[in-house]
């Protein structure tokens, strides 16, 4: 016991002085400023930090392609699919086309015996066709209802003491003898709505699945997952490939769409491959009801600044289960379509929560790095540190006074995500993916103060999106934009003050018209193709009703 203590403390102190060794490092190669290569008159170096940056794309890349190599092997692995599993569905003023669609692909699902949850969050007069749907979709005499004036933490005023205790009991006899069930209980945010359905099951099934209820499952989903999980005990859960339903409806969701992609088929497939997926999306994703039941309280419960958690409800899930020294995994053969919002202000606004619960499980995250590989040590430092590093770089350009540096700083980013979204056409097969570099405008301009503002509002609560049905529009999100763009520009005036004070070498002239000839034609050629390529493929899609198809 003693000796697997000293272990542990070791640990410990390997990995944090493993992780404090990487941020000075990389602080120390950021701050020097040390350069490799440089031309004359400085207009092209390429220095220490940059080469950090490089090799950790490379290594992230080829880590990504070893787990992708995996998981084809996966395929030989024969299993028997006699483990009971559970699919709770959470939904909140769900739109009721996106709910129908839902509930199709759920009866589709090739898993036997499956058991279908889907708990409301709220019970008014409003949220009635929710559960008519489900009854619908599942069918009138398969179907199990229940409308719960309360929920497991919060009594109605309307109910006593016994009623109350009535009521937890119908909710737990009816999700324990019924094979589909829905439940419209009081409003009390997402988390309220999966503790519901995590407590009624209890332990009566061996595997817990989520999904979000504007979320199509593709038939063999909860397949690939039990096949995970059943190939490694010491796999807590596992998530899978989300791509988006509505992908063609406007540019946000377009890019969201190839940027989704990135993210779990590289990013996350490449944590998959060391056993520490840092997210199992609230849309696909699959848990071992044993765990659950080990720190489901402690997850309902959680408090970050003395305040009640409301968001980030699949991020926390994901970091209890690595807390107890158990992997989570990710595989691509598991696939679901979910909607993404198509207006910027509502992808602002999700993007912003999704920033506060990133940086808020980042801090709980840490506790855990020595029960897992160096590389979740690794990553959680380039990662978490990287938007601090690129604003100071971005700053420091945009005020050093010469023009050249502001241009080549844009013609930089879009280089390195152009390089990016090529490896990723070639990964997948897809040439759509080169459109992965527009998103890197969308982050530099939008997301990157979004994260700052995160930060210094992470301790507000809320969904942070509102319901499809009625969509709210919420204009906070723009304020960290406006004073990011202020910044900026503050800092184009000074550059140009500051050029026009000095002669223009001639060679500064013909490099900045040569760097402006590029980032212009790289703009043109890549909008041309968006608008002959993507308006041409949407077209088609909406034609022949494209909703029930995953791409691969």
């Amino acid at each position: 016991m003693n000796c697997q203590r000293v272990l542990t403390y070791l640990r410990i102190f390997g990995t944090t002085m493993f992780g404090v060794s990487l941020l000075v490092g990389i602080s120390t190669a950021y701050i020097m400023g040390y350069q490799f290569i440089t031309t004359a008159q400085n207009h092209l170096s390429f220095g220490l930090y940059g080469a950090i940056l490089v090799v950790h794309l490379i290594i992230q890349s080829l880590f990504a392609l070893l787990e992708h190599r995996n998981m084809r092997r996966s395929l030989e692995t024969p299993i028997k699919l006699n483990k009971s599993l559970a699919l709770c569905i959470a939904a909140y003023q769900e739109d009721p086309n996106y709910l129908r669609k839902c509930l199709v692909s759920v009866k589709r699902l090739t898993y036997p015996g499956i058991k279908v949850i889907m708990v409301i969050d709220g019970n008014s007069d409003d949220d009635l066709y929710m559960m008519e749907i489900f009854k619908e979709v599942m069918g009138w005499d398969n179907s199990a209802t229940y409308v719960w004036r309360s929920n497991y933490h919060v009594k109605s005023p309307e109910e006593t003491d016994e009623s109350y205790a009535e009521s937890l009991q119908q909710v737990s006899r009816l999700v324990l003898n019924n094979k589909c069930v829905c439940i419209m209980q009081k409003w009390g945010g997402k988390r309220e709505v999966m503790y519901t359905a995590f407590k009624a099951l209890g332990r009566s099934v061996d595997y817990v699945q989520v999904c979000d209820s504007d979320t199509m499952l593709d038939p063999a989903s909860s397949v690939e997952m039990v096949k995970v999980l059943e190939e490694d005990p010491m796999v807590g859960g596992v998530g899978g490939d989300v791509q988006i339903l509505n992908k063609y409806e406007s540019w946000i969701s377009f890019l969201s769409s190839v940027r989704y992609w990135m993210a779990f088929n590289i990013e996350r497939a490449c944590q998959s491959y060391f056993g520490c997926v840092q997210c199992i999306s609230g849309p696909l994703g699959m848990y071992r009801n044993s765990l659950l039941h080990e720190f489901l309280e402690d997850w309902y419960n959680q408090t970050f600044m003395g305040s009640h958690c409301s968001f980030g409800d699949d991020r926390h899930l994901t970091n209890r289960v690595l807390s107890l020294g158990y992997a989570t995994k990710y595989t691509a053969r598991s696939k679901c379509l979910t909607e993404t919002p198509i207006t910027y202000l509502r992808w602002l606004n999700q993007q912003t929560r999704w920033s506060k619960s990133y940086f808020r499980e980042w801090l709980y995250n840490s506790m855990w790095f020595h029960k897992h590989h160096l590389w979740m040590t690794y990553e959680a430092v380039i990662t978490g540190f990287f938007p601090f590093f690129l604003i100071a770089t971005a700053i420091q350009l945009f005020f050093q006074g010469r023009l050249w540096n502001i241009l080549l700083f844009l013609l930089i980013v879009q280089a390195v995500a152009l390089i990016k979204s090529s490896f990723a056409s070639c990964l997948r097969g897809n040439i759509v993916m080169v459109f992965m570099s527009f998103y890197s405008v969308l982050y530099m301009s939008s997301l990157l103060p979004a994260k700052m503002f995160a930060i210094a509002t992470i301790n507000k609560s809320g969904w942070g999106t509102s319901g499809r049905k009625t969509i709210v529009v919420n204009f906070i999100g723009l304020i960290p934009i406006t004073v990011w763009f202020t910044i900026l520009f503050i800092g184009i005036i000074y550059t140009i003050i500051q050029q026009t004070k000095k002669p223009f070498p001639q060679s500064e002239e013909i490099v900045l018209i040569v760097g402006a000839v590029v980032y212009a034609s790289y703009w043109v050629i890549l909008l041309t193709l968006y608008a002959v390529l993507i308006n041409k493929c949407g077209k088609r899609k909406k034609e022949t009703h494209y909703d029930m198809v995953l791409d691969v």
